[in-house]
């Protein structure tokens, strides 16, 4: 599929076919897309809770209660569930499993001492965003989005149909797979399928500002 084909067809589904599954070879490139995501810094300040049998989008939809049940169907009904989890701290045990894990991927071959700078360069970025710019859940949140955004265009690309939810309770979803405990929040879900004949929004046009509005060509 073209990408312009692919981005005219992805949409915000909001009705999934409860009778269609997506295939395993499906599932892994899109397992795929959200480990071979780019982040700051190689940082990867994220975990994914994806679910698809029953009792796992049972348990994912209790954080789509009160003012959010309209994302209960579509979590219920959905092929696959993606919860994105961002990190809320960056402490030394990650930056070493960082680390380790670009050493074991041969990316310190030819230079070793580009290990000690890859190390620094992650060390001082998140010093700037502990002690100068205080923001650092916002800074790891910001990366999450980054997956979050190719995740969506790679399953536009697969021709599957997803739609992305901050209508959730992080509160309850914290609590539902301790993540917490973890040094982890809840930020957003992607729910994955098929649309449903009953979508309203398969039906209507894209929407976009013309490219007058959002192009400055120098």
């Amino acid at each position: 599929m073209q990408l312009t084909d692919a981005l005219t067809r992805r949409y915000a589904t909001k009705a999934f076919d409860p009778s269609k599954t997506l295939p395993e070879a499906v599932v892994e490139q899109l397992l795929a897309l959200l480990r071979l995501s780019p982040s700051s810094t190689n940082i990867q300040p994220w975990h994914f809770i994806v679910a698809s049998s029953a009792e796992g989008k049972a348990r994912l939809a209790k954080g789509a209660a009160g003012s959010y049940s309209y994302n209960q169907s579509k979590i219920l009904n959905a092929s696959h569930v993606v919860l994105f989890c961002a990190r809320t701290q960056i402490d030394d045990a990650h930056l070493q499993k960082v680390l380790a894990a670009e050493e074991r991927d041969g990316r310190f071959t030819t230079a070793p001492e580009i290990k000690t700078a890859a190390h620094n360069t992650r060390v001082n970025y998140l010093k700037e965003h502990i002690y100068a710019k205080k923001d650092v859940p916002h800074w790891l949140e910001k990366q999450l989005y980054l997956n979050m955004g190719s995740f969506l265009l790679g399953a536009g690309l697969l021709g599957i149909d997803a739609v992305p939810m901050e209508g959730i309770d992080p509160m309850i979803l914290d609590a539902e797979f301790a993540l917490n405990e973890r040094d982890l929040t809840a930020v957003a879900a992607v729910a994955l399928g098929y649309r449903a004949e009953t979508d309203f929004n398969a039906k209507l046009p894209k929407s976009r500002l013309g490219a007058e509005d959002i192009f400055t060509l120098m």
